[in-house]
């Protein structure tokens, strides 16, 4: 009976740490997309990349859906439901394919100007890149736990990693909130 103590102690302990060590690599996160933003406003000031706005609208809408479904999907599996689990997670990993298909197959390569002309290129590229390299992260961690959970790795009492995924994305999708004003709203052509 002690060693059991002894080992929920334990899973507990580790558990605390991993979600420190997760909320600390996010808030250095910050500080990085902190400076893009701080970035966009210094070198472009109240100038603002000429996008495609409605492009911009539908992959901000596709990235906050997509959040909708990993919390869909959290729930899920700390409830038990494997199956809304794997279907939610799913139709997370896809809509975060469009949001990439949809910033860089689309966006990149219709946008009147490259990465190296001048502030709005780099500024533009730089910010969106950045994004997008933590989206894809986040596909794959949600390829990761979508492939564990379809081998029944998780249970309402172990899904840290659901858990830690969930949170990674809700993140990304914030960023998001900030750089799509910043981008496509704020400022003048």
């Amino acid at each position: 009976m002690e060693s059991a103590a002894h080992s929920l102690s334990d899973d507990r302990q580790k558990l605390a740490t991993n979600r420190l060590g997760l909320w600390l690599f996010l808030l250095s996160d910050t500080f990085m997309f902190g400076g893009l933003l701080v970035a966009r406003f210094y070198l472009l000031g109240s100038r603002r990349p000429e996008l495609n706005t409605t492009l911009g609208l539908i992959v901000t809408s596709v990235l906050l859906i997509s959040s909708f479904f990993m919390n869909r999907a959290e729930v899920s599996i700390s409830n038990g439901d494997r199956k809304g689990f794997v279907v939610s997670t799913f139709i997370t990993l896809l809509l975060g394919l469009v949001f990439l298909a949809g910033v860089v197959g689309v966006e990149w390569r219709t946008a009147p100007f490259g990465p190296s002309d001048g502030a709005e290129g780099a500024v533009f590229y730089m910010m969106t890149g950045m994004h997008a390299f933590h989206v894809l992260t986040g596909v794959l961690f949600l390829m990761v736990i979508l492939r564990n959970g379809l081998k029944g790795r998780y249970s309402p009492e172990r899904h840290w990693a659901v858990e830690a995924a969930a949170n990674y994305w809700h993140y990304v999708d914030v960023v998001w909130i900030f750089f799509y004003p910043a981008l496509y709203l704020i400022g003048t052509l």
